[in-house]
Protein backbone atom coordinates (compact mmCIF):
# COMPACT_ATOMS: atom_id res chain seq x y z
CA UNK A 1 0.00 0.00 0.00
CA UNK A 2 2.43 2.21 0.77
CA UNK A 3 3.88 1.73 -2.97
CA UNK A 4 0.58 2.57 -4.44
CA UNK A 5 0.49 6.06 -2.31
CA UNK A 6 3.81 6.40 -3.49
CA UNK A 7 2.71 6.36 -6.98
CA UNK A 8 -0.39 8.19 -6.66
CA UNK A 9 1.40 11.20 -5.03
CA UNK A 10 3.38 10.99 -8.07
CA UNK A 11 0.33 10.83 -10.41
CA UNK A 12 -1.23 13.54 -8.77
CA UNK A 13 1.52 16.21 -9.50
CA UNK A 14 1.60 14.82 -12.71
CA UNK A 15 -1.85 15.39 -13.12
CA UNK A 16 -1.63 19.06 -11.93
CA UNK A 17 1.08 19.70 -14.48
CA UNK A 18 -0.68 18.33 -17.28
CA UNK A 19 -3.93 20.57 -15.95
CA UNK A 20 -1.78 23.90 -15.20
CA UNK A 21 -2.03 25.99 -18.95
CA UNK A 22 -5.82 25.33 -18.35
CA UNK A 23 -6.67 25.59 -14.60
CA UNK A 24 -5.74 28.42 -12.73
CA UNK A 25 -5.98 26.57 -9.24
CA UNK A 26 -3.85 23.66 -10.86
CA UNK A 27 -0.98 26.50 -12.34
CA UNK A 28 -0.66 27.86 -9.02
CA UNK A 29 -0.52 24.51 -7.35
CA UNK A 30 2.45 23.79 -9.56
CA UNK A 31 4.65 27.32 -9.83
CA UNK A 32 4.01 27.54 -5.86
CA UNK A 33 5.92 24.08 -5.43
CA UNK A 34 8.50 25.08 -8.06
CA UNK A 35 12.19 25.22 -6.75
CA UNK A 36 10.42 24.74 -3.72
CA UNK A 37 13.98 23.39 -1.91
CA UNK A 38 15.81 26.37 -3.39
CA UNK A 39 13.11 28.76 -2.09
CA UNK A 40 13.36 27.46 1.60
CA UNK A 41 17.16 26.52 1.80
CA UNK A 42 17.42 30.52 0.99
CA UNK A 43 15.36 31.72 3.49
CA UNK A 44 15.07 29.35 6.61
CA UNK A 45 17.68 29.24 8.86
CA UNK A 46 18.15 25.93 10.05
CA UNK A 47 19.79 26.64 13.13
CA UNK A 48 17.02 29.03 14.88
CA UNK A 49 13.92 27.37 16.78
CA UNK A 50 10.61 27.27 14.99
CA UNK A 51 7.49 25.70 15.29
CA UNK A 52 5.85 24.25 12.61
CA UNK A 53 1.49 24.87 11.72
CA UNK A 54 0.56 23.33 8.34
CA UNK A 55 -3.35 24.18 6.99
CA UNK A 56 -4.99 22.34 4.55
CA UNK A 57 -6.53 25.57 2.66
CA UNK A 58 -8.23 29.25 4.01
CA UNK A 59 -10.63 27.83 5.71
CA UNK A 60 -8.63 25.54 8.39
CA UNK A 61 -6.01 28.90 8.78
CA UNK A 62 -8.99 30.82 9.92
CA UNK A 63 -9.90 27.79 12.25
CA UNK A 64 -6.28 27.12 13.97
CA UNK A 65 -5.92 30.98 13.61
CA UNK A 66 -6.51 31.39 17.48
CA UNK A 67 -4.09 28.39 18.63
CA UNK A 68 -1.71 29.92 15.80
CA UNK A 69 -2.08 33.30 17.96
CA UNK A 70 -1.64 31.88 21.23
CA UNK A 71 1.48 29.86 20.27
CA UNK A 72 3.16 32.94 18.44
CA UNK A 73 2.31 34.85 21.94
CA UNK A 74 3.97 31.97 24.52
CA UNK A 75 6.57 30.89 22.10
CA UNK A 76 7.92 34.26 20.98
CA UNK A 77 12.06 33.33 20.66
CA UNK A 78 10.48 30.51 17.96
CA UNK A 79 9.91 31.27 14.17
CA UNK A 80 6.67 30.46 12.89
CA UNK A 81 6.69 28.54 9.79
CA UNK A 82 3.22 27.86 8.25
CA UNK A 83 2.32 25.64 4.90
CA UNK A 84 -0.55 25.23 3.19
CA UNK A 85 -1.60 23.00 0.45
CA UNK A 86 -4.39 24.80 -1.25
CA UNK A 87 -3.97 28.21 -3.21
CA UNK A 88 -7.04 29.12 -1.58
CA UNK A 89 -5.02 29.46 1.30
CA UNK A 90 -1.42 30.41 0.20
CA UNK A 91 -2.41 32.94 -2.40
CA UNK A 92 -4.75 34.98 0.50
CA UNK A 93 -2.54 34.88 3.09
CA UNK A 94 1.40 34.60 2.13
CA UNK A 95 2.16 37.78 4.08
CA UNK A 96 0.09 36.83 7.21
CA UNK A 97 1.68 38.54 10.23
CA UNK A 98 1.12 35.58 12.07
CA UNK A 99 3.87 33.68 10.56
CA UNK A 100 7.69 34.31 9.35
CA UNK A 101 7.40 32.24 6.79
CA UNK A 102 4.81 30.86 4.68
CA UNK A 103 5.22 28.29 2.15
CA UNK A 104 3.09 25.26 -0.04
CA UNK A 105 3.63 22.08 1.11
CA UNK A 106 5.93 20.20 -0.82
CA UNK A 107 3.95 16.78 -2.52
CA UNK A 108 4.46 13.96 0.02
CA UNK A 109 7.29 12.34 -1.04
CA UNK A 110 9.63 10.74 0.91
CA UNK A 111 12.87 12.88 -0.17
CA UNK A 112 10.57 16.11 0.13
CA UNK A 113 9.34 15.05 3.74
CA UNK A 114 13.48 14.23 4.43
CA UNK A 115 14.79 17.48 2.64
CA UNK A 116 11.73 19.82 4.84
CA UNK A 117 12.03 18.51 8.24
CA UNK A 118 15.93 19.01 7.60
CA UNK A 119 15.49 22.34 7.06
CA UNK A 120 12.53 23.29 9.48
CA UNK A 121 13.75 20.90 12.17
CA UNK A 122 11.03 21.79 13.95
CA UNK A 123 10.46 21.95 17.72
CA UNK A 124 6.92 20.50 17.65
CA UNK A 125 4.23 20.31 14.61
CA UNK A 126 0.63 21.39 14.57
CA UNK A 127 -1.46 20.66 11.82
CA UNK A 128 -5.88 21.46 11.66
CA UNK A 129 -8.89 19.32 11.51
CA UNK A 130 -8.01 17.04 8.21
CA UNK A 131 -4.76 16.22 6.38
CA UNK A 132 -3.26 13.50 7.02
CA UNK A 133 0.52 13.02 5.05
CA UNK A 134 2.06 9.67 5.41
CA UNK A 135 5.87 10.55 4.73
CA UNK A 136 6.02 14.07 6.67
CA UNK A 137 3.60 12.10 9.95
CA UNK A 138 6.45 9.48 9.52
CA UNK A 139 9.43 12.03 9.29
CA UNK A 140 7.90 13.64 12.23
CA UNK A 141 7.73 10.08 14.44
CA UNK A 142 11.18 9.14 13.77
CA UNK A 143 12.86 12.67 14.92
CA UNK A 144 10.85 12.35 17.99
CA UNK A 145 9.04 15.53 17.16
CA UNK A 146 5.87 15.90 18.44
CA UNK A 147 2.70 16.28 16.05
CA UNK A 148 -0.56 17.27 17.10
CA UNK A 149 -4.26 17.70 15.18
CA UNK A 150 -6.35 19.73 16.66
CA UNK A 151 -10.07 20.50 15.83
CA UNK A 152 -10.38 16.58 14.29
CA UNK A 153 -12.82 14.92 13.84
CA UNK A 154 -14.13 11.31 12.77
CA UNK A 155 -16.61 9.57 11.45
CA UNK A 156 -17.76 5.78 10.87
CA UNK A 157 -17.74 5.91 6.82
CA UNK A 158 -13.43 7.46 7.02
CA UNK A 159 -10.81 5.34 5.53
CA UNK A 160 -9.33 4.74 8.60
CA UNK A 161 -12.17 2.91 10.31
CA UNK A 162 -12.47 0.39 6.98
CA UNK A 163 -11.44 -2.91 6.93
CA UNK A 164 -8.98 -1.99 3.86
CA UNK A 165 -7.53 1.14 6.18
CA UNK A 166 -4.86 -0.34 7.71
CA UNK A 167 -2.42 1.98 5.68
CA UNK A 168 -4.28 5.02 6.59
CA UNK A 169 -4.52 3.98 10.38
CA UNK A 170 -0.76 3.85 10.99
CA UNK A 171 -0.50 7.47 9.82
CA UNK A 172 -2.80 7.83 13.11
CA UNK A 173 -0.10 6.23 14.63
CA UNK A 174 2.05 9.45 13.88
CA UNK A 175 0.17 11.65 15.87
CA UNK A 176 1.40 12.74 19.65
CA UNK A 177 -1.85 13.68 20.71
CA UNK A 178 -5.63 14.83 19.29
CA UNK A 179 -7.40 17.59 20.30
CA UNK A 180 -10.81 16.65 18.74
CA UNK A 181 -14.52 18.41 18.46
CA UNK A 182 -16.47 15.57 20.05
CA UNK A 183 -16.76 12.63 21.91
CA UNK A 184 -17.68 10.39 18.74
CA UNK A 185 -14.18 10.89 17.40
CA UNK A 186 -12.78 10.19 21.23
CA UNK A 187 -14.99 7.11 20.77
CA UNK A 188 -14.06 6.33 17.15
CA UNK A 189 -10.25 6.37 18.26
CA UNK A 190 -10.71 4.67 21.18
CA UNK A 191 -11.81 1.69 18.82
CA UNK A 192 -8.34 1.75 16.81
CA UNK A 193 -6.51 1.56 20.28
CA UNK A 194 -5.38 5.30 20.08
CA UNK A 195 -6.02 6.33 23.27
CA UNK A 196 -4.42 9.68 23.23
CA UNK A 197 -6.80 11.88 22.20
CA UNK A 198 -9.21 14.40 24.62
CA UNK A 199 -11.55 16.68 24.08
CA UNK A 200 -11.04 20.27 23.28
CA UNK A 201 -13.38 21.02 21.24
CA UNK A 202 -13.73 23.45 17.48
CA UNK A 203 -10.96 26.35 17.39
CA UNK A 204 -13.20 28.05 15.27
CA UNK A 205 -15.64 29.32 18.22
CA UNK A 206 -12.68 30.84 19.57
CA UNK A 207 -11.90 32.55 16.07
CA UNK A 208 -15.48 33.60 15.41
CA UNK A 209 -16.64 34.29 19.36
CA UNK A 210 -15.49 38.05 18.82
CA UNK A 211 -16.11 39.22 15.43
CA UNK A 212 -19.28 41.20 16.63
CA UNK A 213 -17.11 43.42 18.18
CA UNK A 214 -13.73 43.25 16.10
CA UNK A 215 -15.56 43.40 12.24
CA UNK A 216 -14.40 46.41 10.39
CA UNK A 217 -16.81 48.97 9.18
CA UNK A 218 -17.85 48.49 5.41
CA UNK A 219 -19.39 51.94 3.93
CA UNK A 220 -20.27 50.33 1.08
CA UNK A 221 -22.66 48.07 2.66
CA UNK A 222 -24.11 50.14 4.90
CA UNK A 223 -24.73 52.54 1.56
CA UNK A 224 -26.47 49.72 -0.14
CA UNK A 225 -28.45 48.21 2.51
CA UNK A 226 -30.24 51.59 3.49
CA UNK A 227 -31.68 49.92 6.37
CA UNK A 228 -33.58 47.86 4.13
CA UNK A 229 -33.31 43.97 5.34
CA UNK A 230 -30.58 42.64 3.74
CA UNK A 231 -29.99 38.67 3.32
CA UNK A 232 -25.70 37.97 3.48
CA UNK A 233 -25.34 34.81 1.03
CA UNK A 234 -22.07 32.97 1.87
CA UNK A 235 -19.51 30.88 -0.09
CA UNK A 236 -22.48 30.14 -2.61
CA UNK A 237 -22.14 27.94 -5.91
CA UNK A 238 -24.29 28.24 -8.95
CA UNK A 239 -27.44 26.01 -7.58
CA UNK A 240 -27.26 28.31 -4.37
CA UNK A 241 -27.53 31.11 -6.69
CA UNK A 242 -30.09 29.85 -8.38
CA UNK A 243 -32.58 28.90 -5.73
CA UNK A 244 -31.88 32.38 -4.30
CA UNK A 245 -32.59 34.39 -7.28
CA UNK A 246 -36.40 32.23 -7.10
CA UNK A 247 -36.67 33.14 -3.53
CA UNK A 248 -36.02 36.73 -4.15
CA UNK A 249 -38.50 37.23 -6.49
CA UNK A 250 -41.06 36.91 -3.64
CA UNK A 251 -39.45 39.17 -1.32
CA UNK A 252 -39.08 42.55 -3.38
CA UNK A 253 -38.03 44.31 -0.25
CA UNK A 254 -35.08 42.14 0.76
CA UNK A 255 -31.85 43.03 -0.62
CA UNK A 256 -29.17 40.01 -1.13
CA UNK A 257 -25.57 40.65 -0.82
CA UNK A 258 -23.95 37.37 -2.32
CA UNK A 259 -20.30 36.27 -1.25
CA UNK A 260 -19.53 33.60 -4.37
CA UNK A 261 -17.51 30.40 -3.13
CA UNK A 262 -15.15 31.24 -6.19
CA UNK A 263 -15.01 34.57 -7.69
CA UNK A 264 -13.18 33.66 -10.99
CA UNK A 265 -14.33 35.18 -14.79
CA UNK A 266 -16.50 32.38 -15.38
CA UNK A 267 -18.71 32.43 -12.10
CA UNK A 268 -18.97 36.11 -12.11
CA UNK A 269 -20.34 35.83 -15.06
CA UNK A 270 -22.64 33.48 -14.54
CA UNK A 271 -23.85 35.25 -11.75
CA UNK A 272 -24.50 38.54 -13.59
CA UNK A 273 -26.36 36.75 -16.20
CA UNK A 274 -28.66 35.44 -13.85
CA UNK A 275 -28.83 38.89 -12.09
CA UNK A 276 -28.15 41.50 -14.95
CA UNK A 277 -29.02 44.43 -12.61
CA UNK A 278 -26.69 43.21 -9.99
CA UNK A 279 -23.86 45.51 -8.57
CA UNK A 280 -20.01 44.73 -8.22
CA UNK A 281 -18.31 45.54 -4.91
CA UNK A 282 -15.44 46.32 -6.51
CA UNK A 283 -17.17 49.36 -8.96
CA UNK A 284 -19.30 50.60 -6.00
CA UNK A 285 -17.39 54.03 -6.55
CA UNK A 286 -18.57 54.22 -10.10
CA UNK A 287 -22.64 53.86 -9.32
CA UNK A 288 -24.93 56.61 -8.83
CA UNK A 289 -27.22 56.96 -5.83
CA UNK A 290 -30.14 56.04 -7.23
CA UNK A 291 -28.22 53.09 -8.88
CA UNK A 292 -27.37 51.57 -5.51
CA UNK A 293 -30.75 52.71 -3.93
CA UNK A 294 -32.71 50.75 -6.69
CA UNK A 295 -30.77 47.93 -7.00
CA UNK A 296 -31.48 44.56 -5.07
CA UNK A 297 -28.32 42.36 -5.35
CA UNK A 298 -24.58 43.66 -4.77
CA UNK A 299 -22.11 40.65 -5.65
CA UNK A 300 -18.71 40.94 -3.36
CA UNK A 301 -16.04 39.91 -5.88
CA UNK A 302 -13.24 40.02 -3.68
CA UNK A 303 -11.80 37.32 -0.27
CA UNK A 304 -11.58 38.49 2.99
CA UNK A 305 -15.00 40.30 4.01
CA UNK A 306 -17.77 37.69 4.72
CA UNK A 307 -16.75 37.71 8.38
CA UNK A 308 -17.66 41.02 8.53
CA UNK A 309 -20.56 41.03 6.20
CA UNK A 310 -22.67 38.68 8.14
CA UNK A 311 -23.36 41.77 10.75
CA UNK A 312 -25.13 43.87 8.17
CA UNK A 313 -27.73 40.90 7.38
CA UNK A 314 -31.17 40.01 9.04
CA UNK A 315 -30.65 36.21 7.99
CA UNK A 316 -27.93 34.75 6.35
CA UNK A 317 -27.83 31.50 3.53
CA UNK A 318 -24.61 29.43 3.42
CA UNK A 319 -23.83 27.74 0.31
CA UNK A 320 -22.60 24.54 -0.90
CA UNK A 321 -25.17 22.40 0.32
CA UNK A 322 -26.17 21.23 -2.62
CA UNK A 323 -22.62 20.21 -3.45
CA UNK A 324 -20.19 18.74 -1.31
CA UNK A 325 -20.73 20.49 1.52
CA UNK A 326 -21.69 23.83 3.31
CA UNK A 327 -19.52 26.33 4.09
CA UNK A 328 -18.55 27.88 7.55
CA UNK A 329 -21.71 28.79 9.65
CA UNK A 330 -20.39 30.05 12.80
CA UNK A 331 -19.15 33.51 11.26
CA UNK A 332 -22.47 34.20 10.49
CA UNK A 333 -24.07 32.67 13.78
CA UNK A 334 -21.81 34.49 16.02
CA UNK A 335 -23.66 37.34 15.00
CA UNK A 336 -26.85 36.55 16.46
CA UNK A 337 -28.58 35.94 13.50
CA UNK A 338 -30.81 32.78 11.93
CA UNK A 339 -28.69 30.18 9.24
CA UNK A 340 -30.25 28.79 6.44
CA UNK A 341 -28.23 26.03 3.87
CA UNK A 342 -28.59 23.05 1.57
CA UNK A 343 -29.05 19.48 2.49
CA UNK A 344 -25.81 18.12 2.63
CA UNK A 345 -24.45 19.15 6.12
CA UNK A 346 -24.08 16.06 7.85
CA UNK A 347 -20.33 15.97 7.77
CA UNK A 348 -20.24 19.63 10.28
CA UNK A 349 -20.82 18.98 13.90
CA UNK A 350 -22.31 22.52 14.54
CA UNK A 351 -24.40 22.46 11.57
CA UNK A 352 -26.21 19.85 13.28
CA UNK A 353 -26.13 21.00 17.06
CA UNK A 354 -27.30 24.55 15.13
CA UNK A 355 -30.18 22.54 13.62
CA UNK A 356 -31.02 21.04 16.76
CA UNK A 357 -31.32 23.76 18.64
CA UNK A 358 -33.63 25.80 16.14
CA UNK A 359 -31.63 28.39 15.11
CA UNK A 360 -30.26 27.01 11.65
CA UNK A 361 -32.90 25.48 9.12
CA UNK A 362 -31.72 23.14 6.09
CA UNK A 363 -33.79 23.04 2.98
CA UNK A 364 -33.86 20.94 0.51
CA UNK A 365 -35.79 22.91 -2.29
CA UNK A 366 -37.11 26.11 -3.63
CA UNK A 367 -40.63 25.09 -0.97
CA UNK A 368 -38.91 24.76 1.94
CA UNK A 369 -36.44 27.84 1.60
CA UNK A 370 -39.84 30.21 0.71
CA UNK A 371 -41.37 28.24 3.78
CA UNK A 372 -38.51 29.13 6.17
CA UNK A 373 -37.88 32.31 5.03
CA UNK A 374 -41.87 32.91 5.84
CA UNK A 375 -41.92 31.85 8.83
CA UNK A 376 -38.56 33.93 9.74
CA UNK A 377 -40.48 37.22 8.84
CA UNK A 378 -42.26 36.85 12.03
CA UNK A 379 -39.42 39.13 13.96
CA UNK A 380 -39.60 37.44 17.32
CA UNK A 381 -39.58 34.48 15.67
CA UNK A 382 -36.03 35.22 13.91
CA UNK A 383 -34.22 36.91 16.86
CA UNK A 384 -34.90 33.83 19.02
CA UNK A 385 -33.50 31.74 16.48
CA UNK A 386 -30.94 34.46 16.55
CA UNK A 387 -30.10 34.34 19.77
CA UNK A 388 -29.79 30.47 20.17
CA UNK A 389 -27.24 31.23 17.42
CA UNK A 390 -25.08 33.43 19.24
CA UNK A 391 -25.78 31.58 22.64
CA UNK A 392 -24.39 28.49 20.97
CA UNK A 393 -21.04 30.07 19.67
CA UNK A 394 -20.71 31.65 23.54
CA UNK A 395 -21.36 28.08 24.60
CA UNK A 396 -18.76 26.38 22.51
CA UNK A 397 -15.41 28.99 22.44
CA UNK A 398 -12.95 27.65 24.38
CA UNK A 399 -10.75 24.89 22.69
CA UNK A 400 -7.25 27.35 22.47
CA UNK A 401 -6.95 27.36 25.70
CA UNK A 402 -6.98 23.53 26.75
CA UNK A 403 -4.95 23.15 23.68
CA UNK A 404 -2.87 25.60 25.18
CA UNK A 405 -3.08 24.18 28.68
CA UNK A 406 -1.41 20.78 27.37
CA UNK A 407 1.37 22.52 25.71
CA UNK A 408 2.60 24.54 28.56
CA UNK A 409 1.83 21.68 30.77
CA UNK A 410 3.98 19.05 28.69
CA UNK A 411 6.61 21.42 27.79
CA UNK A 412 9.70 19.65 28.95
CA UNK A 413 8.26 16.44 27.37
CA UNK A 414 8.03 17.98 24.31
CA UNK A 415 11.61 19.07 24.31
CA UNK A 416 12.69 16.14 25.92
CA UNK A 417 14.15 14.90 22.13
CA UNK A 418 15.20 17.09 20.12
CA UNK A 419 16.29 15.80 16.49
CA UNK A 420 19.72 17.46 15.15
CA UNK A 421 19.79 17.57 11.24
CA UNK A 422 22.76 16.91 9.37
CA UNK A 423 25.08 19.48 8.11
CA UNK A 424 23.23 20.90 4.89
CA UNK A 425 25.55 21.86 2.23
Amino acid sequence: MRLLYSIGIVLYGLLLRILAPFHTKARLMVEGRKDWYFKMKQTVDSSQKHIWFHFASLGEFEQGRPVLEAVKNYYADHKIIVTFYSPSGYEIRKKTHLADYVFYLPYDTEKNARLFLDLVNPRFAVFTKYEYWYYFFEGLHQRSIHLFLISAIFRPEQIFFQVYGAFFRKILSYVTYFFVQNEESVCLLKELGIRNAGLAGDTRFDRVVDLPKTRKAIPEIIQFAHEKPALIAGSTWPEDEQILKELLQHYPNYKLILAPHEINDSHLASIFNLWPGALRFSKMASYSATEIAESKILVIDNIGMLSSLYGYGQMAYIGGGFGVGIHNTLEAATYGIPVLFGPNFKKFQEAKDLVQNGSAFSITNLNELKSVFERLQNRSICQEAGQLAREYVLQKAGATPIIMKYLKTNEMKIYKTVWKPPCIS
